[in-house]
């Protein structure tokens, strides 16, 4: 085999994404903290399934749109870092061979170098030893075989061989790893999607973990909820699923300029659930809209439109839910528009009450066990209807996701990069309504940093980490991301962490309780601090969040 086309390409992505399913578990299981929020295999196999949809539905012969559905569907199902990053990866690699028919061994390498180079870049401060360098690796042997050979068999086994191999230097690249004495998570997840594919090149049958439902029965379920979302076919404001590209036309675009924000700015006024991705040639758009020829006609402003492709989401909705829901024209409902959002993530209902009674405009679900998705956020930002948005992630794994719902959202949006839920709290208070957008992401950002967050969680395993010896089920103390205690006792743990990072500066102590404390342990605790440290206010509010019994924060 000296080439592969996009049907191939696609196959080899469904298995790829398949084999990462099946053992999404174990990569949950590498996570350095043995916590139960540990979800680096589960947010790559969301993300990897987002992205097997989108070429379930669209692949076609020329592997160039085929990647670029692939990259699609990544950019918008990427959970958590690992999964922004794997979108990061696929992204490069479908703009490296956009136009491409069919792909032999160099350009395939070449590509996967270009997608290295596009995910180091999307990452702040990007560290070796992590799926970066795995990527990394295996790229570049996958340049120095392909020139060697043409077939594109030994060039995929080069490439999964390397890609083991660098997965075992890991922890010589970062010490966490070897002291806990597991391989990078992220990498072994990348691992699991290139063995993928090189089975589906030879043909040969992955290991079964488990009895599961095809992958195809699985996207094709998602696709029909998705659009069964809506509750009734009169819900539908915007009727008409919109896509298609702009090619860039030199003699329009010297009397049209284009910028991709303004574009995003301009095509918000037709409709909503849009989407821009843009580079020096063309313009990819996604709206949905009640009059889909006028998108198209502002559009050729800046060239020639192709691949138009133009869906009647009522119908599709008929057609899912029974005949007996009848087509009526839509009652467009007036969409307040607010000067500001602010929109946050959080788990436990207690704490979604305490941040909307700060002033967050929406939260949405998850956090621990359950990273929101960039098309997630992206929903969120849509449904609250602001011209501007602030998005407070409040956990350090949804801090890529959020900036990558900011990047392609149609109006302004900032990220206040707030890794914990106490962090978001003091960012909400410091909201200026009349300030401007980055001003106010700045005093927000300000605020959260004068924070400190304690946490209290259960031990998944045994491991020891910075000399503390962590037993399965035991609670483990985390004061500013580091673990500092472990016991049986939740009592003791708890007082081992307010005494560490409560200090004489501290003016109010927060603490919100999970739910599986009762309101009298609670109250103890409460107690206890006042006792210890008489200068310090103490509140206290019923989170209800699972998994951690208790979340500190110190001001």
């Amino acid at each position: 085999m000296k080439s592969i086309d996009g049907l191939k390409f696609a196959e080899m992505v469904k298995l790829g994404s398949h084999h990462l399913y099946q053992n999404a578990d174990y990569v949950d299981s590498l996570n350095v903290f043995p916590v139960p929020d540990g979800d680096t295999g589960t947010n790559m196999n969301l993300s990897m399934t987002s992205g097997a949809k989108e070429i379930n539905e669209h692949a076609e012969v020329h592997i160039g749109r085929t990647a670029q559905a692939l990259s699609k569907g990544l950019l918008m199902g990427a959970r958590g870092n690992s999964g922004v990053i794997l979108s990061q990866l696929f992204r490069g690699f479908g703009k490296a061979i956009e136009n491409e028919s069919t792909v032999d061994g160099i350009t395939f390498a070449a590509a996967l170098k270009y997608g290295v180079e596009t995910a180091y870049k999307a990452v702040m401060k990007p560290v070796e030893g992590t799926i970066l360098t795995v990527a990394k690796d295996a790229s570049n042997v996958a340049v120095e075989i392909a020139a060697t050979t043409d077939d594109f068999i030994t060039l995929m086994e080069a490439i999964v061989e390397e890609a083991k191999a660098s997965l075992e230097r890991t922890p010589d690249l970062l010490a966490v790893l070897k002291e806990v004495g597991v391989v990078d998570s992220g990498g072994q997840g990348l691992v699991y999607v290139y063995e993928g594919f090189l089975a589906c090149l030879k043909g040969e049958a992955l290991p079964e973990k488990r009895d599961v439902e095809s992958l195809d029965d699985l996207i094709n379920a998602e696709h029909r909820r998705s659009i069964q979302g809506f509750m009734n076919t009169e819900d539908i404001i915007y009727g008409y699923c919109t896509e298609f590209i702009v090619k860039f036309e030199s003699e329009k675009t010297a009397v049209h300029s284009f910028e991709e924000s303004n574009f995003r700015q301009e095509l918000s006024q037709f409709g909503d659930s849009l989407l821009v991705i843009s580079d020096e040639d063309v313009a990819k758009v996604h709206i949905h809209s009640e009059e889909p020829g006028d998108v198209l006609n502002y559009s050729q402003k800046y060239g020639s439109l192709i691949d138009i492709k133009i869906e009647n989401m009522r119908q599709q909705h008929i057609e899912l839910v029974g005949e007996n829901h009848s087509v009526h024209s839509p009652v467009k409902k007036k969409v307040e528009k607010h000067p500001y959002a602010v929109i946050t993530v959080a788990m436990g209902s207690g704490i979604a009450e305490l941040l909307r009674s700060v002033g967050a405009s929406a939260v949405i679900e998850g956090g621990q066990t359950m990273n929101p998705s960039t098309e997630d956020i992206v929903k969120a930002i849509q449904e609250v209807g602001a011209e501007r948005v602030l998005i407070l992630p409040n956990n350090k794994n949804i801090i890529m996701a959020a900036e990558q719902a900011a990047e392609i959202i149609g109006i302004e949006a900032a990220v206040v990069r707030t890794k914990t839920v106490p962090e978001g709290l003091a960012a909400i208070l410091a909201f200026n309504p009349e300030a401007d957008l980055l001003v106010n992401a700045e005093a927000m950002l300000e605020a959260a940093s004068h924070v400190k967050t304690g946490q209290v969680t259960n031990a998944v395993r045994d491991t020891s980490i910075d000399g503390i010896e962590i037993k399965k089920n035991d609670f483990m103390g985390i004061s500013e991301g580091k673990i500092i205690t472990s016991a049986v006792s939740l009592d003791e743990v708890m007082k081992t962490i307010v005494t560490t990072i409560i200090d004489e500066d501290a003016e109010i102590v927060t603490i919100l309780y999970g739910e599986d404390v009762t309101a009298t342990e609670a109250e103890a605790i409460k107690s206890y601090i006042e006792k210890r440290f008489t200068d310090v206010e103490v509140e206290l509010y019923n989170g209800k969040q699972p998994l951690y019994p208790y979340i500190i924060s110190v001001e």
